[in-house]
């Protein structure tokens, strides 16, 4: 084979270098899935039941029933970040294993 032929690049190089990547990204996604929860039920606390009301006593039927829908995906989103937030800590918990064994694995030279 010829030198000047390119190698395919790979996605990860090393599964150390995956490893840190994830640890340096995870926090930044279980912080969304939590935000994405306090938003949720901050807004459906606050400023939708003024919504509903105006809503369900002056709107028509299509009103209503956007109204109903809007309700439902909010509850579906808190319940989706929530279940989401939970499969971070999980796994959290298993990359923080994981790098420790690495870490013991590998000595003081890392």
């Amino acid at each position: 084979m010829s030198e000047s032929r390119k190698e395919r690049p790979l996605p990860v190089r090393t599964l150390h270098e995956f490893l840190f990547e994830i640890n340096r990204e995870w926090d930044k996604f279980r912080t969304g899935s939590l935000l994405s929860i306090i938003t949720t039920v901050v807004l459906f606390i606050i400023y939708l039941p003024k919504y509903f009301i105006v809503t369900f006593r002056r709107g028509g039927p299509f009103e209503k029933i956007i109204a109903i829908i809007l309700i439902v995906a909010l509850l579906y989103n808190i319940y989706l970040s929530q279940k989401q937030h939970g499969f971070y800590r999980k796994w959290e918990k298993r990359m923080g294993l994981l790098l420790h064994m690495e870490e013991e694995l590998l000595g003081d030279d890392a």
